[in-house]
C-alpha cells in the first residue's frame, strides 16, 4: 500500500443513473466551458502546472471526456498526449523516461490520454512485461509521482470505470459505425476477452499507488454525458484557480479602402453541395 493511502469505499462497479437529456447537458457543458476558460488564463497568467491522467478500460469513455474538456480552451495551453506503442530505442530506456519530457512547463495542462499506467494494465494483462517489471513499477511509481507534485505539478489521476454490459454495447457500437471502426484494434479485442484479468491488474494498480498526494479518482461512466460533466466539474473544484481581470474588449474601426477593389481574378471555388 503507498505511502499516505487514505481507506476508501470498496463499491467499484458503476452505478445506473437515468440518462441526462442533451439539452441539459449541453447547457450543463457550457457553463463548466466558461470555468475552463478561467482556468485557462489564470494557468496562463500565474505560471501554473497541471497534469491529467485518464485511465479506463476501452470503451470507458475517455477520449470523449478529453474532447469535451478542450473544445473551447487553446491548444497552446492544453495540450493533449497520446502516445504510440514504445519503439525499440524506448524500450530500452528506463520505463518512465519517455513520459517525462511530455510533463507541463508553466503555464500548461497537460492531458494523458493513458499514460505511464501502461504497465500496470494493459502490459501486464497481454504478457508485455514480466511480473518482476509490474512490482517494480508499482513501488517507483509513486515515488516518481512525489517528486513531480513536489516540483509543483497539480497531478490529477482519473479511472472512468464502465460496467461489462455497457463496454459490450459500446465496442459493438464501433463495430457497426463506419466513424468509429477505426477506435477498435485487434489489441482492444484481445483485451475485451480479458475483463477480470484487467479488474485484477485495475485493483492493484489503485491500491497500490493512491496517495494522498495524487489520489485515484474514480468516475462513473456508464452514461457519457454524466461522466464528462462530473469529471470536469471536480478537475475545477481540485484547482484552485481565480478569475484573471482582463481590459474590455472592443472591435476597433476597420481602415478605409484607399482605392481598393474587389479582385477580378477568377478564384477556384469549391462546389457548393449544401
Amino acid at each position: 500500500m503507498a505511502k499516505g493511502k487514505k481507506k476508501v469505499s470498496p463499491k467499484n462497479t458503476p452505478a445506473d443513473h437515468p440518462k441526462l437529456s442533451s439539452k441539459d447537458y449541453l447547457a450543463e457543458l457550457r457553463r463548466l466551458h466558461v470555468e475552463l476558460v478561467k482556468l485557462q488564463e489564470w494557468v496562463r497568467a500565474e505560471g501554473i502546472k497541471v497534469c491529467v491522467i485518464f485511465e479506463g478500460r476501452d470503451g470507458a469513455g475517455k477520449g470523449g471526456t478529453i474532447k469535451a474538456l478542450t473544445d473551447r480552451v487553446s491548444p497552446r495551453v492544453f495540450r493533449v498526449v497520446a502516445l504510440p506503442a514504445p519503439s525499440e530505442r524506448e524500450k530500452s530506456q528506463m520505463y518512465l523516461q519517455r513520459y517525462l519530457p511530455y510533463l507541463p512547463a508553466a503555464g500548461e495542462v497537460v492531458i494523458f490520454d493513458r499514460s505511464w499506467y501502461n504497465r500496470a494494465g494493459v502490459e501486464r494483462v497481454m504478457g508485455f512485461c514480466t511480473e518482476n517489471q509490474v512490482e517494480k513499477f508499482l513501488k517507483t511509481v509513486p515515488l516518481v509521482e512525489h517528486a513531480i507534485v513536489d516540483s509543483g505539478v497539480i497531478l490529477l489521476k482519473y479511472w472512468l470505470n464502465v460496467s461489462q454490459e455497457e463496454q459490450t454495447r459500446r465496442l459493438e457500437e464501433r463495430i457497426k459505425d463506419g466513424r468509429k471502426i477505426w477506435k477498435l484494434s485487434p489489441m482492444d479485442l484481445k483485451s475485451y476477452s480479458r475483463w477480470y484479468d484487467y479488474s485484477r491488474a485495475r485493483d492493484d494498480m489503485i491500491k497500490s499507488t493512491d496517495t494522498e498526494y495524487a489520489p485515484w479518482l474514480v468516475a462513473d461512466s456508464n452514461d457519457k454525458r454524466r461522466a464528462r460533466l462530473n469529471i470536469i466539474s471536480d478537475l475545477l473544484s481540485r484547482i484552485p484557480y481565480k478569475s484573471v481581470s482582463r481590459e474590455k474588449v472592443e472591435l476597433p474601426k476597420r481602415q478605409k479602402p484607399g482605392g481598393y477593389k474587389e479582385s477580378d481574378y477568377p478564384f477556384r471555388h469549391i462546389p457548393e453541395k449544401f
